[in-house]
């Protein structure tokens, strides 16, 4: 400090000194000497007050500083805590407001706001009476942030340029802090930040907002990638779906067709049993069915193919009556006992049977499809589940166990146990979903023998 004030005072002194002599012809020496005392006087006070005050009691800036910055980032950490479950539903009126009430609860701001583009989500806080979720966006600073993506701070009424501002609006609303919410680098909203009184913001509440708004988009930005995975699962279980109901139509197809000439009659009715089967399968809305609904599918399906095959196997059933009501996949026992009768009995020399059961375990729906037909050999077993392997059972297995995955996560893929020559069981596990809970404990029931006498 003492080395500017030196440097100041020679500056100073030659500076004056010049001026004096070319301007007013002054002589040289007085002048020098005058100006000499002068300046050093008035360096020696400076010095003087400098050292006066560098000795009285300072206040601990450093360590408030540290202080503010500590709270914030426990404030921060706490709202990230409790925002990320309530913003994985997006930005919307209610995950809004829920997130505003978490942000006040914890910074104690007088008030906060939250806004989409164009309306306000929520507001909480002094002056709600003027500020309403639903309204318009009225501040043109708040237009301006989303407009441009940049932060705003407004330190008067003036600067948040509120229509109502000037038209006898008592809005106790005095300045704020306006930092846009973006999700993927596109502006979604703004969060804003107020405070009752005019004036520069606090240093510390500026950052609150900088780190709050960040935070709130990187929340965001996380919903909207579930959102679209959502989107994506739901459309490759609409494809799978799709290319499941052509195979199951064309194989029918296939049986009708070798009735149509030898016994129009029975091609007739079968026709009528396809229809009302397909007339069942596109009423169903969205991926789940009913056991009940499945196991009706189920039928019709073997009706058809004993038109077709006779007396070549033999179709069992051992559901509980009190699971029909349980939802599971659509279509995914039709094409496990499509490929039990096409693959495992058909082969067979002799007649087989096909066995549908089902029993609860804990919290899931067992499902079991067996048959007593051929098998498949062990190093064919963990094949046969892949997409396209071999030469039409690789269809229909690998179809279930991707939807099945899709919906309900890796380990809910198809369990397959075989053994040549002794036949397959497929198992199926399905998270309980039905609207009424049934008793836990279901009494055993003996398999019946159903479609003896349908044609």
């Amino acid at each position: 400090m003492r080395r500017k004030v030196y440097l100041l005072f020679a500056t100073l002194t030659i500076s004056e000194v010049l001026t004096a002599v070319l301007f007013f012809r002054v002589p040289p020496f007085r002048v020098f000497l005058a100006f000499v005392v002068l300046n050093a006087l008035g360096a020696g006070l400076a010095i003087y007050f400098q050292g006066l005050s560098c000795s009285l009691p300072q206040r601990p800036i450093e360590e408030d500083a540290n202080f503010n910055t500590d709270s914030i980032f426990v404030s921060t950490l706490q709202i990230a805590d409790q925002t990320l479950p309530v913003l994985r539903g997006g930005l919307n009126k209610t995950t809004a407001a829920k997130t505003a009430d978490i942000i006040q609860d914890l910074t104690q701001v007088p008030a906060i706001a939250i806004t989409d583009r164009e309306r306000v989500l929520t507001f909480l806080g002094v002056g709600c009476d003027q500020h309403q979720a639903g309204d318009r966006i009225l501040t043109e600073a708040t237009k301006e942030v989303i407009a441009t993506g940049r932060m705003k701070v407004v330190h008067t009424p003036q600067g948040l340029c509120c229509p109502r501002y000037g038209t006898g609006c008592n809005c106790p609303l005095k300045s704020a802090v306006i930092v846009p919410l973006k999700c993927r680098d596109e502006i979604v909203g703004a969060l804003k930040l107020y405070q009752t009184r005019e004036g520069v913001f606090q240093p510390e509440i500026v950052r609150l907002a900088v780190g709050l708004a960040n935070l709130l988009s990187l929340q965001i930005e996380l919903s909207e990638l579930d959102r679209q995975r959502q989107l994506l699962t739901e459309a490759r279980l609409e494809a799978l779906n799709a290319q499941i109901n052509p195979h199951f139509f064309f194989n029918t197809l296939n049986t009708i067709i070798s009735f149509s000439r030898t016994d129009p009659e029975r091609a007739r009715r079968l026709l009528i049993r396809l229809a009302k089967l397909f007339r069942q399968t596109l009423s169903r809305h969205g991926s789940l069915t009913t056991l009940q609904e499945e196991l009706d599918c189920v039928r019709t399906y073997l009706v058809l193919e004993k038109a077709r095959f006779g007396n070549k196997f033999r179709y069992l059933e051992d559901v509980p009556p009190e699971l029909l009501e349980y939802h599971i996949p659509v279509l995914s026992l039709q094409p496990l006992v499509e490929n039990a009768v096409n693959h495992g009995l058909l082969p067979k020399e002799g007649r087989g049977t096909v066995k549908v059961s089902g029993r609860l375990a804990g919290h899931e729906l067992h499902l079991a499809v067996k048959d007593d037909g051929v098998g498949i050999p062990a190093e064919k077993i963990n094949l046969v589940t892949q997409p396209g392997y071999g030469s039409g059972n690789g269809v229909g297995l690998s179809n279930v166990n991707l939807r099945f995955q899709s919906l309900y996560g890796e380990d809910y893929g198809l369990r397959l146990m075989s053994e040549v020559g002794k036949g397959t069981t497929v198992i199926l596990r399905v998270p309980l979903l039905k609207a009424a809970m049934v008793k836990e404990t279901v009494p055993e029931t003996p398999a019946k023998e159903l479609l003896a006498n349908d044609a």
